[in-house]
């Protein structure tokens, strides 16, 4: 930076370098305290919401911020000063952009949006085509439309603005088909448009402009940039391309499709991203002789502070240096082919790549392939192919990518991973390290990092992937379940118990069916299996579902819908249960009422009116007291009926009434191994045994589920009912000492209870 400062013979600019070398020594001190406090933050000392949120942008980052404060203090210079000082920035910036990126002679456009340096450029082609414009206005383009011709592989979003900006109706813009036999499927078709631009012809329309990609936004794809400037210039179509790609012109080595923009019309950079430098504007380069329609056009102006947008680029460029350009741009490309090397050899991963040593970007995906499929056929889209086949693996590999890419990124958050979904190959996660290495400071290690996440989370995917069919047949042929198709559930499934009451025409919110979900979530979470539950409305309704996660190992979908099934029926039944018991003792203490207030009647018609005077009544019960027993009622739950407790009065014990019978189980609870956790398989008959490992378990196993005395003996034990447990068995009848001997076995110290002689 010193030896560029000694070469400015402006004093103003001698200045300004003497105030920058004191800021950049100010900036390494403060660097070299931070360093000495052990990576403390420094925005902890920011109050209010900025607190923790800038991100660290390192010495480079500060000088393009100061970029921005230093041209405010420049544009305070008089006006001679400072059209020398911003002719000086603007033309010292565009002949480094120029040479570092190949791209000879050319004039630069630095702009805030990275769009609107394209809207300038169709400015310039309209004045250029349209000679009459300034004149007449848009009366000449009525005459003869402008078309401008864009790929359907380009950022979205990119045609309604240039109509904006422009003014021009939609018809002006064509939307150019990508390859869909040969070649990538991102790349624009050649003679398709070729075709299109000679029926344009035809019709009496101008083709104006064709917006090419070099690398496009999705997958990081180039077209055949060479050939679509050879046809640009048979029928004098102006040519211009944008895309990550064109970061690789600093290398040393670079591919010939990128290579070729170097001859096109114009082209669009972003070095902020590509060097990690924050706020710095975007640049548009072009060529063209004609100063008054650049002018008109808005790609040059007189004022100072559009000049000066070009300071924090001015900055940044001599604080990196080539070396640094070129480092930064080499690492991030290093970084992807890395990844691409790595994902190789992983299964079930698919890599869309154009060229893999021009492509910086990486996207991929998970894609298990069905046995004895063709991977190629299965490339090309069949527009007779059954759309329910094709939708139901694409949604449920698109709901797994989708939840691949959050856990990576939330695992290796470094490496700036974003989820997008293409057309036509479904949800897919991108890896751009020219976009977001400089920033997030991405490392070999990162990537070595990422590459294992994706390794261990496999068996989780295609595990998933192959219970979800059997899941399916399994809700759809349980009795009282239904299963719920929904696209963004990257679980094994979601499933719907249908009570009694379910209204299933209607899709409102369900009370009932609510109440009885949350209790099933309740139990399944305690069965502590490695099953996540999680509950929630269905995809098309406010109904409650049961959402079941993802598996990492063989599970029995068996057992798991017949508990869930059962479950929830026994949840059901509870409810109704304890709602009908509700109901039987409300009934039961009306008629208790009834039938207490009827014997009261009765009690003073047998005593009489005399009684009932205060005075009298007293001398009477006095003389002839009143031998009355006390009746009351009791309600036995088991049976729903009203008793007398005039029983309970008279031998002092209370009715045991019906011994309530046991409440049944429906939940077959599966015999499993010491430490084996719910919905496992049996490992019976598999390898997991190993030489070492103990038989006793399994033999335990089969005891448990074979019982030796059989059904038939069990039932023998527990169907006597009417025997006391002090009773004589049939044995015992047989042998007339038999009785005496027991009552006189010291063994039986029980006392003896006598029977009241009422009972007697």
């Amino acid at each position: 930076m010193d030896a560029s400062l000694k070469k400015i013979a402006d004093p103003t600019l001698a200045e300004m370098g003497k105030n920058l070398k004191e800021a950049m020594k100010m900036l390494e001190d403060s660097q070299r305290k931070a360093e000495e406090e052990n990576g403390k933050k420094i925005t902890g000392d920011i109050p209010g919401p900025l607190q923790g949120r800038i991100q660290n942008i390192g010495e480079q980052g500060h000088i393009a911020l100061l970029g921005h404060s230093l041209g405010a203090y420049i544009s305070t210079l008089d006006k001679e000063k400072l059209r020398k000082l911003t002719t000086r920035i603007l033309s010292d910036t565009t002949l480094w952009l120029c040479r570092i990126f190949r791209y000879e002679n050319g004039c630069a456009y630095f702009h805030e949006e990275e769009r609107e340096g394209l809207a300038k450029i169709c400015r310039l082609a309209i004045h250029s085509r349209y000679e009459d414009f300034v004149v007449d206005g848009f009366n000449v383009l009525y005459n003869k439309k402008p078309v401008i011709y864009l790929s359907a592989a380009a950022r979205p979003g990119l045609g309604q603005y240039l109509c904006n900006q422009l003014g021009l109706p939609f018809p002006c813009l064509c939307r150019v088909p990508c390859n869909t036999m040969f070649g990538s499927q991102h790349q624009m078709d050649v003679a398709f448009l070729e075709k299109l631009i000679k029926d344009d012809i035809d019709r009496g329309k101008l083709p104006l402009l064709l917006v090419a990609n070099a690398g496009t936004a999705a997958v990081g794809h180039t077209d055949k940039i060479g050939r679509l400037k050879e046809l640009c210039e048979q029928y004098g179509i102006w040519l211009h391309v944008e895309g990550v790609n064109l970061a690789t012109l600093a290398l040393g080595y670079v591919s010939s499709s990128v290579l070729a923009a170097t001859k096109c019309d114009s082209m669009t950079l972003t070095p902020g991203p590509w060097l990690g430098l924050p706020a710095v504007p975007a640049v548009t380069l072009y060529k063209h002789d004609d100063p008054a329609l650049t002018l008109v056009a808005g790609l040059t102006s007189n004022k100072p502070a559009d000049k000066l947008r070009a300071l924090p680029l001015w900055l940044s460029l001599q604080y990196l240096g080539l070396d640094g350009i070129v480092e930064r741009i080499k690492h991030a490309c290093q970084l992807s082919q890395r990844l691409q090397e790595s994902l190789k050899k992983v299964n079930h991963i698919k890599i869309l790549v154009e060229d893999e040593l021009s492509s910086p970007v990486v996207v991929f995906r998970f894609c298990q392939e069905l046995p004895g499929s063709d991977p190629v056929l299965k490339a090309i889209p069949v527009p007779n192919m059954a759309p329910s086949v094709v939708g139901r693996e694409r949604h449920s590999c698109d709901a797994l990518n989708r939840w691949l890419g959050e856990q990576l990124k939330q695992l290796v958050p470094a490496s700036g991973l974003t989820v997008m979904d293409l057309e036509v190959e479904g949800v897919c996660i991108r890896f751009s390290p020219l976009m977001t290495a400089a920033v997030s400071g991405t490392r070999g290690e990162d990537v070595d990092q990422l590459v294992s996440c994706v390794q261990s989370r496999l068996p989780v995917l295609t595990c998933t992937l192959q219970l979800r069919e059997e899941f399916k047949q399994e809700v759809t042929a349980t009795a009282g379940l239904l299963h719920i198709d929904d696209p963004n559930w990257p679980g094994i499934g979601v499933v719907r118990y249908e009570h009694a009451n379910d209204d299933k025409s209607s899709l409102k919110l369900d009370p009932e069916g609510e109440k009885i979900h949350a209790g099933l979530l309740k139990k399944l979470n305690e069965l502590e299996s490695d099953l996540t539950f999680k509950m929630g409305p269905e995809y098309k309704s406010m109904k409650s579902c049961i959402y079941v996660g993802m598996a990492s190992d063989d599970v029995d979908i068996s057992e798991l819908v017949e508990t869930i099934a059962v479950t929830a029926r026994e949840i059901e039944e509870n409810s109704r249960l304890l709602e009908n018991m509700t109901e039987v003792v409300r009934k039961g203490i009306q008629e208790a009422q009834v039938q207490l207030q009827k014997a009261n009647e009765e009690r003073l018609l047998e005593e009489g009116v005399l009684r009932q005077i205060p005075v009298v009544g007293s001398v009477l019960n006095w003389f002839s007291p009143v031998q009355a027993s006390q009746k009351g009622r009791t309600f036995n739950l088991t049976a729903g009926s009203l008793e007398s407790t005039e029983h309970t009065y008279v031998y002092k014990v209370q009715g045991t009434g019906v011994t309530p019978p046991q409440t049944p189980s429906g939940t077959r609870t599966k015999p499993r191994l010491p430490g084996q956790k719910p919905f496992k398989r049996s490992l019976r008959g598999s390898d997991a045994l190993s030489e070492t490992s103990s038989v006793s378990h399994i033999e335990d196993l089969e005891n448990m589920e074979h019982p030796s005395g059989g059904p038939e003996q069990v039932a023998l034990e527990t169907s006597s009912p009417e025997l006391h447990p002090g009773a004589p068995t049939p044995q015992d009848a047989e042998q007339p000492g038999a009785l005496q001997n027991r009552t006189q076995s010291p063994e039986d110290d029980r006392p003896q209870v006598e029977e009241p002689d009422s009972l007697r």
